[in-house]
């Protein structure tokens, strides 16, 4: 009988279960942050729409004119784009703590899974972003047209 090839222990899991924990730390802000937010103070929708549309307009009006157009205002911070951008680091580094711990040769099981939290909250705020842009762009186009047919019959 032959005795088993003398195997080096594995590491312990450290990596990989860190990658876990940012994973599931950052799908839960993703979540909360979609389903309870938004957090800081908003304009109605009405308000926000007329806004849009009176700016649509000015912009045609000073096209025509010639006019040069107004320097835009940089965006402030608020805590609804902290958190997407917290949420995003934490997937990311979810992703590269778990890349670590396969390479490290940890136990997969924890890696793997660090690895698919942290990729899930990615492409969910992503998707998320992607879904609410296209509803965005039909609402500013459906504006767009009306403000039109104001404008030039």
């Amino acid at each position: 009988m032959t005795s088993p090839p003398d195997t080096a222990p594995r590491p312990r899991p450290v990596a990989g279960l860190a990658g876990f924990a940012l994973g599931a730390a950052a799908l839960l802000l993703v979540l909360v942050q979609f389903w309870a937010g938004p957090f800081s103070p908003q304009q109605s929708a009405g308000v926000s729409l007329g806004e849009l549309a009176a700016e649509v307009r000015d912009s045609a009006l000073r096209e025509m004119r010639g006019a040069p157009h107004p320097v835009p205002e940089p965006v402030p911070w608020d805590i609804d784009r902290a958190l997407s951008v917290i949420a995003a680091l934490l997937a990311g580094l979810a992703v590269v703590s778990a890349l670590f711990g396969l390479i490290r040769h940890e136990a997969k099981r924890p890696a793997v899974a660090g690895m698919a939290l942290g990729a899930s909250a990615i492409l969910f705020q992503v998707f998320s972003v992607m879904v609410l842009a296209l509803a965005g762009a039909i609402v500013v186009a459906a504006l767009v047209h009306a403000v039109g047919q104001d404008l030039f019959g």
